[in-house]
């Protein structure tokens, strides 16, 4: 297939007629191209990546390559298929694109020149390859490390396909199960684990190089991005957890092991989490992420070097208060960048090898940075009215110039205000943040109601950045007033002040909540007092229900996913370390149980009163389906007025198109309800 050569302008924003705008719809939010995987060619002189393009029709999406010159002047489609087309990546001599695709049905790796030409088919191993990692080229061009889920006892491909057609054409369905854990995220493990990969490139061939009964990468706190090769593609580096229980444990690390096969070396040494490895350009140093407390997932994410000769292991970041987001080495291997949470914004960051403070290079933005090229940083920005575009700049953070604008002419006609952001005093004479987005065609002169939204995590953030799921923008596009408060337990704020919510779930955050609510009713006269709505996700979910027990502020709440039973969270979830870091441990151990028993919602029910409606997809596996099912029964025995919107095909999010359209017209007509009637 010949590759689409488009003409710039197609990329530029068109011209805007003087003509009202539009208001933002669910619609519009779903025919928004998403532009995932840049990744910069090694000669520096292109990006390559995918953009993805949902469908509500359909009710899914097609993905598709494109590749662009680093000074955004010159764009070409590479596939055009009905398919997705995912992790595209460069050959050390930017020669060749290798990507993964279902084109054939399962997933597989192809690759084709970046000049045009038919896809060709690397591997056809029938367990597939992993579409959520990412596929790394071997700098020699030999080799593509990928992931796919195989069963640990098998040897060979044949065995993987034997079982896997055995399983299909039985009429028995049940499993026996005897280890932890048996499901992950929204889908059910069924004996197999994650292994790492290397295929051939010219004759397709694959070899399990981490053959065992460990997933590379880890189940969780793990990524597309945990395995690397070294310079002169000697070595393999990789994220694994050995652990013997791994549902209570993060105790991820960092390993090595020859090309060739042999010895397999750890060279991390923390008892909490360590990720992301990646080799320097001189091959000695590699670098990764790693947190120090074990059990807690949330702990802060410092940027360590470990010298390939010695194995002296060295914390550049640990006088610094933020967590290390993406790491990418200068091509001299003296300067690392990086982009990191801060205060509601995520900067990129540079630091010496040698050690010193992280610099930052760009500020109030939400920049991901993508990779460095040319004399370029590539970066991913967004805002919370704009979502992602890539941009360069130069070295130092200056300069910066966007150079894609996928969503820039379909954007121009629609109204969308920027967030503004505010500071109070919380609960110990704490500073904390806020945003509040005004609906479009406000007028300061007129009473609105208010959506105050609660971010999930615990440890999360709102941020100004574009978001898919629980877009401000669409809560105030029918005439509300959003909120965002990040109280304690959020991220970004220094590591403190993410500990703050530690055995502390419904106590100090809870107030820092209440606060905000406080100073924005004492400083937005446009709010309407008496029309007050909340809602949130996960923990935000968690919050809407100990609200409930707690406070009349609220005219209603939207409970997505929240926990009502810590007892039964614990028991149901597949991330028991998460409750028992939350908890301080099991619940049969010294004093846990009064955690459990007092942060749990159900014990407050019976001040339960405030219209809800409640959210949970049968496939969350993160918080169990039944702790929205308990929260729907007591208020409908309460005689609490209350709906429950049940997905039986979703999981902890809510992914599929028209699963989404729903879910904004259940929580708009909701809100409508009980928000609509203007203030006496």
């Amino acid at each position: 297939m010949k590759h689409v050569l488009l003409i710039i302008a197609l990329f530029v924003s068109p011209r805007v007629h003087a003509q009202e705008k539009k208001i933002f719809t669910y619609e519009d939010l779903i025919d928004l191209k998403r532009i995932d995987a840049p990744a910069v060619s090694p000669d520096g002189k292109w990006i390559v990546y995918n953009v993805r393009q949902y469908n509500l029709k359909s009710n899914t999406y097609v993905s598709n390559i494109f590749i662009q010159s680093i000074d955004g002047l010159t764009i070409k489609q590479m596939t055009a298929s009905p398919s997705k087309d995912l992790a595209p990546t460069w050959s050390p001599d930017s020669k060749m694109i290798a990507f993964v695709s279902n084109r054939g049905g399962s997933y597989q790796i192809y690759m084709m020149a970046p000049d045009g030409g038919e896809p060709r088919r690397v591997t056809n191993i029938s367990t597939g390859v992993s579409a959520g990692n990412n596929l790394v080229w071997s700098p020699d061009g030999k080799y593509i490390a990928f992931t796919s889920d195989v069963y640990s006892d098998c040897d060979t491909d044949d065995c993987n396909s034997l079982k896997n057609e055995a399983k299909e054409s039985s009429k028995v369905k049940a499993q026996t199960i005897d280890k932890l854990p048996f499901r992950v995220w929204d889908s059910w493990k069924n004996g197999k684990r994650s292994q790492l990969f290397l295929a051939e490139v010219t004759t397709g061939k694959t070899t399990d190089m981490t053959k065992g009964d460990y997933d590379v990468p880890p189940i969780d706190l793990g990524g597309s991005t945990d395995f690397c090769f070294s310079p002169d593609s000697k070595f393999l580096a990789f994220t694994m957890n050995t652990e013997p229980n791994i549902a209570w444990s993060t105790n991820n690390d960092i390993f090595v092991m020859p090309v060739s096969g042999g010895e397999v070396k750890k060279i991390s040494t923390s008892l909490g989490s360590d990720n992301q490895p990646v080799y320097s350009p001189d091959g000695k140093y590699i670098a990764f992420r790693s947190m120090k407390r074990a059990g807690y997932e949330a702990d802060k994410q410092d940027l360590v070097l470990y010298e390939t000769t010695s194995g002296k292991l060295t914390n550049l970041t640990e006088k610094w208060d933020r967590s290390v987001g993406a790491v990418i080495w200068a091509k001299d291997s003296k300067t690392l960048y990086f982009d990191s949470e801060d205060q509601g914004y995520h900067p990129v960051y540079q630091i010496s090898a040698s050690g010193g403070t992280p610099k930052k290079l760009t500020d109030k933005n939400y920049d991901q940075l993508s990779g460095v090229g040319n004399g370029k940083l590539i970066l991913r920005r967004q805002t919370m009215n704009m979502p992602a575009e890539l941009l360069t700049t130069d070295l130092d953070g200056k300069n910066a110039k966007q150079i894609t604008n996928l969503n820039t002419g379909k954007l121009a006609g629609i109204e969308m205000n920027l967030p503004e952001e505010f500071w109070f005093e919380g609960a110990g004479k704490d500073k904390v943040h806020g945003f509040i987005l005004k609906p479009p065609k406000f007028d300061p002169a007129k009473k609105y109601p208010l959506v105050f939204l609660v971010h999930g995590g615990p440890q999360g953030a709102w941020s100004n950045n574009w978001h898919y799921r629980w877009n401000p923008q669409l809560f105030a596009a029918p005439g509300y007033v959003a909120v965002m408060i990040n109280p304690r337990g959020s991220t970004g704020y220094g590591q403190e002040f993410t500990d703050g919510i530690n055995k502390d779930w419904g106590g100090k955050v809870y107030e820092d909540l209440m606060n905000g609510l406080d100073y924005v009713m004492a400083n937005y006269k446009f709010i309407d007092k008496d029309r007050i709505g909340a809602a949130g996700g996960s923990y935000g979910g968690y919050m809407m229900n100990w609200m409930n027990g707690h406070t009349d502020r609220f005219k209603c709440f939207v409970s997505h996913s929240g926990i009502m039973n810590k007892y039964n969270m614990y028991g149901g979830t597949e991330e028991m370390w998460f409750e028992e870091w939350e908890m301080g441990g099991p619940y049969w151990e010294g004093n846990n149980k009064e955690q459990f028993e007092k942060w749990s919602p159900m014990n407050y029910a019976q001040h339960f009163k405030t219209p809800t409606l409640v959210i949970h997809g049968e496939l969350d596996f993160r918080v169990p389906v039944m702790e929205g099912i308990n929260l729907f029964q007591v208020l409908q025995r309460k005689g609490v007025p209350s709906k429950f919107l049940y997905y039986p095909d979703e999981g902890h999010w809510i992914l599929k198109p028209q699963n989404g359209q729903l879910w904004y017209q259940e929580v708009h007509k909701w809100f409508d309800q009980w928000l609509a009637k203007p203030a006496q």
